[in-house]
């Protein structure tokens, strides 16, 4: 089943928009699937194809024979209309303001302002409405999947605890490809053994016949990577389920799996590549600051001018952890004289750690802004830490969840897929065409 949406950014849209073929202008208002009580229109489904075909191509796997392409897209734009009707039905939208704000971003990324953007897509094809539009649609199906997966993936402390004491032991990445032969939900005999007969043939594909792996999983697999050629990335194994990590583990590179079953079907994986997580060594800095907040009676302006006043004091040799003490907004650390220990980049603030990283020890800064006021800021100290082992167990939960997430999503998009109403009407407009 394809299911998955790319992840929109300028250099996505330039590898993959392409305009319609003007020979189709005359069908653009056809409809080529009925989705319960919606429909894909023929110009989506030749826009996502061009866009597949482009992306494709980028990636440089062999494009699947045309049929086998088309219908692959048309199932991921079927799944994709499932997945935004599931969404209005439970009432999840996204303002004008949430779209604003993550158009901003994508041409942030790709160092660009919207003018630029706007011209940028224009160039290949796209309209800034098309783009919101298509937008809106990746970021309604990504909330409607969280809501999916809080309800259905829990965690408990014991889980994480002993995920976390795997993650210690688990020193291996493995960069991977998929196929997947699904199974329906509740299947006969006949269609598991029917699956698996699908699987043995596509493995024989791959180890006797010598067929390419990526081009194999763009034209038959049923996985949301199918597209991206079974792309996978890299991968802990401790992300796989068990059954799985446990089978690739004497996988050389270059290798192709058995036949892995699990409740969504059955798997074939590629090892591309494996390698030795690296270790995660973070740079510590140890500062301490005032802050004073602003307020309806404190300024921007006001805040600035008194932190500069205490910065002259302070340059001047008076105490900075006595006027900390006596001036500082930020009950937990103004104490103790305005110390903050030892900070790694992921407690702080961006536009903090900015600040801290252009400072040496022993350097006060000039007042700046963050979110949570004005600072002025100190840094005692830095060091190198080897933060490995909380690193693992600050991913442990994440992991497991993500783990979690990707089996019951597998799970849920194929019940949501067994339970609609679908209508193929393609053929019938090729073969009105012709």
């Amino acid at each position: 089943m394809r299911k998955t949406l790319r992840h929109w950014s300028l250099a996505t849209v330039l590898a993959l928009v392409t305009a319609v073929p003007a020979p189709a202008a005359e069908l653009l208002d056809g409809i080529v699937a009925v989705v319960n009580d919606d429909v894909v229109l023929l110009s989506d489904f030749q826009q996502e194809l061009e866009q597949v075909r482009a992306e494709l191509d980028r990636r440089d796997i062999a494009p699947p024979p045309a049929e086998e392409l088309r219908r692959q897209v048309l199932e991921r734009l079927v799944v994709e209309q499932l997945q935004l009707d599931e969404a209005e039905r439970r009432g999840i939208t996204v303002d004008e303001a949430t779209l604003d704000t993550a158009v901003r971003r994508v041409a942030e990324r790709n160092n660009l302002d919207l003018r630029g953007f706007r011209d940028a897509l224009q160039r290949e094809g796209m309209s800034m409405a098309d783009f919101r539009d298509r937008l809106r649609r990746q970021i309604t199906i990504q909330r409607l999947r969280q809501r999916v997966m809080d309800e259905r993936v829990n965690l408990t402390p014991q889980e994480i605890d002993q995920f976390a004491e795997r993650i210690a032991e688990d020193q291996e990445e493995f960069r991977l490809r998929h196929i997947l032969v699904a199974i329906p939900e509740a299947a006969s005999a006949g269609a598991i053994a029917e699956a698996r007969e699908e699987a043995e043939a596509l493995r024989r594909e791959l180890t006797e016949q010598g067929t390419d792996f990526a081009a194999l999983a763009a034209a038959r697999s049923d996985g949301r990577n199918a597209l991206e050629g079974g792309d996978l990335g890299w991968r802990r194994a401790g992300e796989l389920p068990s059954v799985i990590a446990e089978r690739l583990s004497g996988l050389d590179p270059g290798e192709v799996s058995e036949i892995l079953r699990t409740p969504s079907g059955f798997h074939l994986f590629k090892m591309e590549d494996r390698r030795d997580a690296e270790r995660h060594i973070v740079t510590q800095t140890r500062a301490r600051h005032i802050l004073i907040e602003t307020n309806e009676v404190v300024s921007d302006r006001d805040a600035r001018l008194r932190l500069e006043s205490l910065r002259e004091r302070i340059v001047g040799g008076e105490s900075f952890e006595e006027l900390a003490r006596a001036n500082s907004d930020d009950q937990s650390t103004a104490s103790e004289g305005g110390a903050m220990g030892w900070l790694t980049p992921e407690e702080i603030p961006p536009a903090f750690q900015r600040r801290l990283a252009q400072l040496q020890p022993g350097e006060l800064s000039r007042p700046f802004r963050s979110s949570a006021g004005w600072h002025l800021v100190e840094v005692l100290d830095r060091r190198e830490e080897d933060a490995t082992d909380t690193y693992r167990r600050n991913q442990a939960a994440q992991q497991l969840r993500q783990r979690k997430e990707e089996e019951e999503t597998e799970l849920w998009l194929r019940q949501l897929r067994e339970e609609a109403y679908v209508d193929y009407r393609l053929e019938e407009l090729e073969d009105a065409a012709v």
